[in-house]
């Protein structure tokens, strides 16, 4: 599993030349960073005299990033195999029509699973943004800077996983599908820049 490496020993598989992991681990594991700097300034600040009217909140919030930072983690791996059953289908067998008939559904059907992993990552990504958002005035502004970076992280997330969905999306033959998968990702672009704004404009101004 790639979330049991060192960081140092992740980084060495990621620049080899293996086409994965790629992008969207690195991706997913940007949202799992940025969901366990919000758990933390959630936890430096429930407890403190000065937040109990935000202590419902905080908790709330604390629970729902520590379950997404576990969510985005086991992404890193999943991604990497969706990936690598996109390979796996251009390796099958076809030698005969009805070889390359199944080859060929199973290539459609991974691609739109390679979609989906990323998809997934890019929501969970703005789910960690929505509650970054959340916790806007309401926590320890010692840690205001990293409020700041968990908001800057979650956006790459979720920049960098519809990257990842753009480019397989036009390997998918199902036009429903991709124009589904499109306008999703147009929403959770737009969504989570306009979240991140409101995080960053917050944490600039107190800087």
């Amino acid at each position: 599993m790639l979330v049991g490496l060192s960081v140092g020993n992740f980084c060495k598989i990621l620049a080899s030349d293996a086409p994965a992991p790629g992008g969207g681990s690195v991706a997913a594991l940007s949202g799992a960073l940025a969901a366990s700097l919000v758990a933390m300034v959630c936890r430096l600040s429930i407890g403190r005299k000065e937040f109990d009217q935000y202590s419902n909140t905080l908790t709330d919030t604390l629970e729902k990033v520590d379950a997404l930072s576990s969510n985005l983690l086991k992404r890193v791996d999943l991604d990497t195999e969706a990936f690598n059953g996109v390979m796996a289908a251009f390796k099958m067998p076809k030698a005969t029509d009805d070889e390359k008939k199944i080859r060929t559904a199973e290539i459609q059907r991974s691609y739109q699973e390679a979609v989906q992993s990323p998809l997934s990552i890019a929501k969970e990504c703005r789910d960690v943004l929505f509650f970054a958002s959340k916790i806007v005035g309401k926590a320890n502004e010692n840690a205001i800077s990293d409020l700041g970076v968990a908001a800057q992280q979650a956006l790459a997330g979720i920049e960098g996983a519809i990257m990842n969905v753009q480019i397989n999306l036009p390997s998918i033959k199902d036009d429903k599908f991709k124009k589904e998968t499109s306008d999703q990702i147009a929403f959770l672009l737009a969504e989570g820049r306009k979240l991140q704004h409101t995080v960053y404009k917050h944490v600039v101004e107190k800087l």
